[in-house]
């Protein structure tokens, strides 16, 4: 499948100042966009628009070519969204926060699907304790774990390496990479000095400018 986000002539306000302001974005198939810039300059708004979870903005967005409100549906079933926090069940163990991820998605699964995704992000031996008894590092790797887990094609990431050790973070480079290099596409925000990739793009958002580069 290929497919196509695109924003145009975005703008978002918030406390009578313009986070960015006649912002066009585009991300499609194969392509690694990381958006860039201070704290407090949209970055996590940004995403959130992008991701359909908020509706206070200028502007417009297309999936595939059309208007987002004709195709929000498809649009929704191809992505995969992972906020700033991990989003886990503090109650639940690894294996029951990776089959509670799965309902939310639709899907059923089974257990050997979820050990395997585990064990891709170093969580083999921790899937039946607690997540509360984990490390933060420990947790965010359980949210990871939907990415190899739940099969979407557009990945929305905000902060995906918040507490993942160095080793870690070159191990979830690699695996950006690779779904970019099977012909998905992420679009992320990060505080992490990312290994040049080739399917790397730059959009920086800055207080009272928007401009973007390579």
């Amino acid at each position: 499948m290929t497919f196509r986000l695109e924003a145009r002539h975005l703008a978002c306000e918030r406390d009578d100042r313009w986070l960015f302001a006649d912002l066009d974005i585009e991300v499609g198939s194969g392509e690694i966009v990381c958006i860039e810039g201070p704290n407090g300059s949209g970055k996590t708004t940004l995403l959130k628009i992008l991701s359909g979870q908020l509706a206070d903005y200028r502007g417009e967005l297309y999936w595939c070519g059309s208007p987002m409100r004709q195709v929000r549906g498809d649009f929704l079933a191809n992505l995969l969204y992972m906020g700033h926090a991990p989003g886990v069940k503090a109650a639940l163990t690894p294996l029951e926060n990776l089959a509670w991820y799965q309902a939310l998605a639709g899907e059923t699964g089974n257990e050997n699907a979820r050990m395997k995704a585990l064990a891709a992000v170093g969580l083999m031996g921790f899937e039946d304790i607690p997540a509360a008894q984990l490390s933060a590092g420990q947790q965010r790797r359980i949210a990871l774990a939907r990415l190899e887990l739940i099969e979407r094609p557009l990945w929305i990431l905000d902060e995906p390496f918040t507490a993942i050790d160095r080793d870690g973070v070159a191990e979830f480079e690699q695996r950006l990479l690779a779904h970019a290099r099977r012909g998905g596409s992420v679009l992320l925000t990060t505080h992490h000095d990312l290994t040049p990739l080739g399917e790397l793009r730059r959009i920086r958002l800055g207080r009272g400018a928007v401009h973007a580069g390579h």
